[in-house]
């Protein structure tokens, strides 16, 4: 029997967002800081809470990145970020954006929109205009 690499790569990333899960709190919804939707992104899906609070982050960025995809296709100017294609599964983003998040403590007081589009920004840029 022979396993291709992406079955293990993607077997890996679906099991990321249970990697340095941290019990999230009804309170964390109400997205005051990166910080609390850190702790839903990476909230342990062993309960109904937990489970919620995956969904409400998949939710909360698949919505950001699509609606500033949406923008940037429209207006013309510099675009904020540029994801390779294919782009990367929900889940690796997800814990790709945790670990951005906390390698800098400033990054958590942020607003959860400044924290999502900082790690965008970050972590895929857009190649070099000539």
């Amino acid at each position: 029997m022979r396993i291709d690499k992406w079955t293990i790569a993607t077997t890996m990333a679906s099991l990321l967002p249970c990697v340095g899960a941290v019990a999230a709190t009804e309170a964390n919804f109400a997205l005051g800081s990166t910080g609390d939707l850190v702790a839903l992104c990476s909230a342990a899906p062993d309960n109904g809470i937990g489970t919620a609070a995956l969904n409400f982050c998949e939710g909360y960025l698949h919505g950001a990145v699509t609606v500033e995809m949406l923008n940037m296709s429209t207006f013309r100017g510099p675009k904020l970020f540029c994801l390779p294609n294919p782009p990367p599964a929900r889940s690796e983003a997800m814990s790709e954006f945790v670990s951005w998040a906390q390698a800098a403590p400033d990054r958590m007081s942020q607003s959860p929109t400044d924290g999502v589009f900082g790690f965008l920004r970050d972590h895929y840029p857009c190649a070099a205009s000539r």
